[in-house]
């Protein structure tokens, strides 16, 4: 036991990566974070996923570049380049990543905003 609990702790310290997963923000269930990124499922069509985090980002900052061939939303929000990724995982599954970086450092907190604040919006 002892044995498996340094091992993992030894694999997340020199990984440089350390993943939380947070859960009961509403009803939307729990979501990944890393150093700089957000990620969660929602059981929601990829299209209304992808209208709401256009309509959603362009609300909070400037859309520089979106592909929705793609799923990639590019913009500019609280002076942070943030990246949104809108995948298909099934007919009525979609997984939604929210990346924020300024200056080449990571805003989570950011990130974590726009995210929250798409799934509240495909969830109304």
């Amino acid at each position: 036991m002892l044995m498996t609990a340094l091992m993992a702790f030894w694999s997340v310290a020199l990984s440089g990566c350390i993943y939380l997963v947070v859960g009961g923000i509403g009803a939307m269930g729990g979501y990944i974070v890393s150093p700089d990124t957000v990620e969660g499922i929602t059981e929601h069509e990829a299209d209304l996923v992808w209208d709401t985090a256009v309509e959603t980002v362009s609300i909070m900052g400037l859309i520089e570049e979106q592909n929705e061939e793609s799923g990639v939303i590019v913009a500019s929000v609280s002076a942070a380049k943030v990246t949104v990724r809108v995948m298909t995982l099934s007919p009525t599954v979609t997984k939604v990543s929210v990346k924020a970086r300024k200056a080449y450092l990571p805003k989570i907190s950011i990130a974590q905003d726009v995210y929250v604040k798409i799934m509240n919006q495909v969830s109304e």
